[in-house]
C-alpha cells in the first residue's frame, strides 16, 4: 500500500518559514505565529506587495533609488536615535514597517512646530510604509511633564473635547493634502499604502489597570525611571512630580505597544524633547511583548522585530527664537492664523535658514531645491526661495487651491510679480452647488448658540442655526432620514439614557426626531454639543445663556426677528443703491421662499412678525416695479 505524499500550500509554507526563522520578509501576523486565512484575490495582493518590496530593496542596494533613511539624514530630519543608524537602515530596507507620532490635544490647533515630526511620517507613507498619527485623548488628561518644572493646569472636559475634535479634523485635512502632494510628485499609490488617525482613548477606556501592572509593572525597574532628567529636574527644581506624571512615559509606551501588536507600528518619531519618552517606549514594548502569557500570541524578538525611533531637531529662527513662536505660534487652523499670514510668515524667513526649511517642510526633490537656491542667489531681493517655501507649506497645510489663491493675493496686495520656480499661478475655480463639501473649505468649527435655542427648539432648528441645513425644514428632513449625527456613545439608542459622548473619544450616533427637552441628554458637561453632517461638516457648539448671547451681538439663521425681515430689508437697501438688479432680487426671493417652505405634512402658522414681513415685502415689490417701469411706485399711483 503506497502512502500519498504530503503537500503544503504556499501560505502555510511562508508561515512555517517565518516561525522557524523570523526572517525580515515575513508578514507581521506571520511573525506572531498567527494563522491568517485570506481569499485568493486578497492573498494575491499580499504576494504582489511583498514582491514589489523585495524589488525595491534590490534597487536600493544597486543605488538606483535612494534609501528612505538616507533621505531623512540628508534632509536633516534625524537628531537622536533609539537604535543604531545601521539597524534602522537595515530594518527599513527589508521590512515594510509602520511609524507613528503622537500629539496631545492640549490646545485647539496644531502649529508649525507639530509639522516637523509629521513630515517623516508623510514621507514614509509616500514610500510605502504605514503612517499613523496618534491623538492623545487619554494622555492629555495627565499632561506630558517633559522639560517642565511646573505641572500643567488640568484641561477642562469641554476644552479637551473641543481640542480633540478640531485636531482630529486638522489631521484628516493634512492627510488629504499629503495624498495631493504625493500625486504632484509622481508617487503612484498602491494597495499596500496605509495611514490612519487614531485616539489612544479607544484602548485606555477599556483597558484593565491590573493588565498594565502585571504585564509592565513587574519588569520596569524604578532606578532607570528615576534617573530620567525630567524626573530629577522636576523633583529637585520644580513643584515635585505626581504619580500620574511619573507614569506618563509608561502610558506613551503602552500606546506604542498597542499599535505595535495590532498594526505593526515599529517606529516612533517625536519632537526634539521626546527622546527620553521614546527610549522608555522601546523598553516598554519589549517588556510587554516578552511578558505575553499566551504562547500563541507571543511575538519573537530580534533586530527585525524590535522597536526603534528617532527625534527631529529643535528648530530656531535666525534670532534664536523657537521656530513658530515669533509668529504667535503659526497655527495650522486658518481661523487662528490665516492662509495669507502663514504665507507671509515663510516669505519673511532669512536667506540663512530658507534652504534648511525647504528640505524640512516641503516634498521638493533635492535637485529642485538646489536649482531654486541657485536662482535665489542671483537676486536675493526677489526672495524666490522664500516664496517657493511659502507656496509649498500653504499647499501642504491648506491645499493647493489655497496656495495658488494666497500667492496671487500676496502679489496683488504688494504689487510685485511673484516668480515661483516650477509653478504657474492660477486662480482656483469657484465652488458650485454640485461641488462636494471638502474639509479644506469647511467653515469655522467652533461656535456659540443660546440656551433658549438648544433647550427649547427642535433639533431641526438647531441644525439650521448651526449651518448644517439650509432651512429648519431641511433640518427636520435630515433628522427624519438620519442624515446628521450627534456626539454620543457608540451604539446609543435612546436619548433618555443620557449616554453622552466620552469627552476624550470622538464618537457619533445618528440624529433622530425627539422632543426639544431631550437635547440636554447629549450635552457634554452641560454646555457642549457636537453635531456632524457627512464626513467633514462638523460643529462644536458651546451653549451660552440668553443674556450672554444678546450681549455678544451675534445672530444665527432662523433667529426670531432676524431672518426673513432682515433679508427683505437688506435686499431693498441693495436694490435702491444699485448693487442688485430687479431680476437678481426676484431670484433671491424665490430661493428664500423655497428654502423656508415647510416639509409635506407640516403646517406653517403666522407668527408675530408676519405683519412687518408683509409690509417689507410690499415695499420691496414696489421698488422693483419702480425700477422696472420707472416713474412713481404703484402705491403712489393708487393714491392719485
Amino acid at each position: 500500500m503506497s502512502m500519498s505524499r504530503g503537500s503544503v500550500c504556499r501560505r502555510c509554507l511562508l508561515t512555517m518559514k517565518s516561525m522557524a526563522g523570523g526572517g525580515p520578509t515575513s508578514t507581521y501576523a506571520q511573525q506572531r505565529g498567527k494563522k491568517t486565512w485570506h481569499g485568493p484575490k486578497y492573498q494575491a495582493k499580499i504576494d504582489q506587495a511583498q514582491a514589489d518590496w523585495e524589488e525595491r530593496a534590490e534597487k536600493i542596494k544597486k543605488g538606483e533609488i535612494q534609501h528612505t533613511w538616507d533621505m531623512f539624514v540628508e534632509r536633516g530630519y534625524v537628531k537622536d536615535t533609539a537604535g543604531s543608524h545601521e539597524t534602522i537602515r537595515k530594518l527599513m530596507l527589508h521590512k515594510r514597517i509602520g511609524a507613528y507620532t503622537g500629539i496631545d490635544p492640549t490646545a485647539p490647533s496644531l502649529h508649525i512646530g507639530h509639522l516637523l515630526p509629521l513630515m517623516p511620517i508623510f514621507w514614509m507613507y509616500m514610500h510605502g510604509y504605514a503612517g499613523y498619527t496618534l491623538i492623545g485623548g487619554a494622555t492629555a488628561k495627565i499632561g506630558d511633564p517633559t522639560d517642565r518644572l511646573v505641572s500643567r493646569t488640568p484641561l477642562k472636559r469641554t476644552d479637551l473635547t473641543m481640542n480633540l475634535t478640531k485636531i482630529h479634523y486638522q489631521l484628516k485635512a493634512l492627510w488629504m493634502n499629503v495624498e495631493e502632494q504625493a500625486r504632484r510628485r509622481g508617487f503612484e499609490k498602491d494597495w499596500a499604502w496605509k495611514r490612519a488617525v487614531v485616539n489612544n482613548s479607544t484602548w485606555w477606556n477599556s483597558l484593565p489597570l491590573i493588565e498594565v501592572l502585571k504585564r509592565l509593572g513587574d519588569s520596569m525597574r524604578m532606578g532607570p525611571l528615576l534617573s530620567r532628567d525630567t524626573v530629577k529636574n522636576k523633583m529637585s527644581k520644580g513643584d515635585g512630580m505626581s504619580f500620574s506624571e511619573f507614569t506618563y512615559p509608561l502610558m506613551q509606551g503602552w500606546d506604542w505597544w498597542h499599535m505595535y501588536q495590532a498594526n505593526g507600528i515599529q517606529m516612533q518619531i517625536g519632537g526634539s524633547d521626546q527622546y527620553g519618552n521614546i527610549v522608555t517606549g522601546v523598553e516598554t514594548v519589549k517588556v510587554v511583548r516578552d511578558n505575553e502569557p499566551d504562547p500563541a500570541k507571543k511575538i519573537e524578538g530580534g533586530p527585525f522585530n524590535d522597536p526603534v525611533g528617532f527625534t527631529v531637531p529643535l528648530l530656531t529662527d535666525s534670532a534664536g527664537v523657537k521656530f513658530g513662536k515669533s509668529a504667535g505660534n503659526a497655527f495650522l487652523d486658518k481661523f487662528q492664523t490665516s492662509e495669507f499670514d502663514l504665507y507671509g510668515y515663510f516669505v519673511r524667513r532669512s536667506d540663512q535658514e530658507v534652504e534648511k526649511l525647504l528640505k524640512l517642510f516641503t516634498f521638493l526633490p533635492m535637485e529642485n531645491i538646489n536649482e531654486a537656491m541657485k536662482i535665489h542667489s542671483e537676486n536675493p531681493a526677489r526672495r524666490v526661495a522664500q516664496h517657493l517655501l511659502a507656496f509649498e507649506v500653504v499647499g501642504l497645510v491648506h491645499g493647493m487651491n489655497a496656495a495658488h489663491r494666497t500667492a496671487l493675493n500676496h502679489q496683488a496686495r504688494y504689487g510685485k510679480q511673484i516668480d515661483i520656480p516650477g509653478v504657474t499661478l492660477r486662480m482656483p475655480k469657484a465652488a458650485t452647488e454640485d461641488t462636494p463639501p471638502s474639509i479644506l473649505d469647511a467653515p469655522k468649527m467652533d461656535m456659540q448658540l443660546p440656551e433658549s435655542l438648544i433647550m427649547g427648539k427642535s433639533i431641526g432648528r438647531i441644525l439650521y442655526a448651526a449651518g448644517l441645513a439650509k432651512s429648519a425644514s431641511e433640518g427636520h428632513r435630515l433628522a427624519t432620514q438620519q442624515g446628521a449625527y450627534i456626539g454620543a456613545m457608540p451604539g446609543h439608542k435612546r436619548t433618555e439614557d443620557n449616554k453622552v459622548m466620552d469627552y476624550s473619544q470622538l464618537s457619533f450616533t445618528p440624529i433622530k426626531l425627539w422632543f426639544p427637552q431631550e437635547t440636554r441628554n447629549y450635552l457634554i458637561d452641560g454646555k457642549l454639543l457636537i453635531l456632524r453632517k457627512g464626513k467633514v461638516q462638523i460643529r462644536v457648539i458651546e451653549m451660552v445663556s440668553d443674556e450672554e448671547w444678546k450681549e455678544s451681538g451675534q445672530t444665527y439663521p432662523g433667529e426670531p426677528g432676524t431672518g426673513a425681515l432682515r433679508m427683505l430689508r437688506q435686499q431693498l437697501k441693495m436694490l435702491k443703491s444699485g448693487m442688485l438688479t430687479p431680476d437678481e432680487v426676484k431670484a433671491n426671493l424665490k430661493n428664500h421662499v423655497e428654502e423656508e417652505a415647510p416639509p409635506p405634512g407640516f403646517m406653517k402658522f403666522p407668527d408675530q412678525d408676519s405683519y412687518a414681513i408683509r409690509r417689507a415685502t410690499q415695499e420691496l415689490m414696489d421698488e422693483i416695479h419702480q425700477k422696472e417701469v420707472g416713474g412713481d411706485s404703484p402705491r403712489e399711483e393708487r393714491r392719485e
